[in-house]
């Protein structure tokens, strides 16, 4: 039997290593930070291989580090998974996924739907919640952002760079006509709030602006709403028209609950992507997944940026 490093030392080696800090590595493990240094110097003896370069509290791979930890947490995460199906008593897959509010019903469930087809034994954790989450305390396995900029030391994959234009239901159109939107009074406008966290979410005033306009609908004097599927949901019922984010309202477009008012959109301000630990991002269903959500992202033919 071949001789293998000592895995108490292999756990410590990457939990520090994704953490980039013994002490992080320390508090998650339950022991102090002089065990976990220890451990890492156990095995770098082992391999006659220094992994870290240390300068003061700070800790950075060195290129024999980098060259071992991908295999190394790959082998613990199956460790890990094989413990957990066997605590469990069966051999279901349990994917946990973290999105925002306004992506989970419309965007992300019907995509869970279809990876269910390939994988009708996962058990999903649909988690829904605002940024920042800390993806390894929480066991997240995959997390969905607006924005790139939010977890620098995980795996980020850009999914789609959406857009708005105007909708609205088929029954509004006929009670109120084919007037321009220019002319519609303000009262049948809906406005999403996006927050004060966002600022680089299109408004009506950047729609007008992009369709060669100068109007900007007054919020206080129209339909007001706290998330972007609630626009799309509050259009559907015939409450007014709404900026609807093309990768939510696309479902309804197509069947003819909502019509597109105008071939003009506005490109929201950054994209949506995918963070994970690197170790998980070869796992079947998570790859699986992410390969999903990155499909069909379609880009408007008139578009224009606002934020970037």
């Amino acid at each position: 039997m071949e001789k293998l490093p000592p895995l108490n030392a292999m756990r410590a080696f990457e939990v520090a290593a994704r953490a980039g800090s013994f002490t992080l590595a320390a508090t998650e493990l339950g022991v102090s930070s002089a065990a976990v240094s220890q451990q890492i110097r156990n095995l770098e003896d082992w391999f006659g291989k220094q992994l870290f370069m240390r300068n003061g509290n700070r800790i950075a791979l060195t290129d024999a580090g980098h060259a071992i930890y991908p295999q190394k947490a790959h082998a613990l995460g199956e460790i890990a998974a094989v413990g957990r199906r066997m605590l469990e008593g069966g051999l279901r897959t349990r994917l946990v996924v973290s999105v925002p509010f306004s992506l989970a019903e419309l965007w992300l469930a019907p995509r869970l739907a279809v990876l269910l087809e390939s994988f009708p034994q996962m058990a999903i954790d649909v988690r829904v919640e605002d940024d920042p989450i800390d993806v390894v305390r929480q066991n997240i396995d995959l997390r969905i952002s607006y924005g790139d900029y939010h977890y620098p030391a995980l795996k980020m994959v850009r999914l789609v760079h959406d857009d708005v234009l105007p909708v609205a239901a088929p029954e509004f159109c006929q009670r109120h006509g084919a007037a321009d939107l220019a002319d519609m009074h303000e009262s049948h406008f809906i406005h999403t709030n996006w927050g004060p966290n966002y600022a680089s979410h299109p408004s009506w005033a950047d729609w007008f602006a992009a369709a060669g306009g100068n109007r900007a609908p007054d919020p206080s004097h129209g339909r007001r709403v706290g998330l972007s599927s609630l626009a799309i949901g509050a259009a559907r019922l015939g409450l007014g028209i709404a900026l609807g984010q093309r990768v939510m309202a696309s479902p309804d477009l197509e069947a003819g609950r909502l019509i597109a008012l105008s071939s003009v959109s506005v490109r929201l301000g950054q994209p949506y992507c995918a963070f994970m630990l690197p170790a998980k991002a070869e796992r079947a269903d998570i790859a699986g997944l992410v390969e999903l959500l990155a499909s069909n992202p379609r880009e408007a033919t008139h578009s224009a940026v606002v934020g970037d």
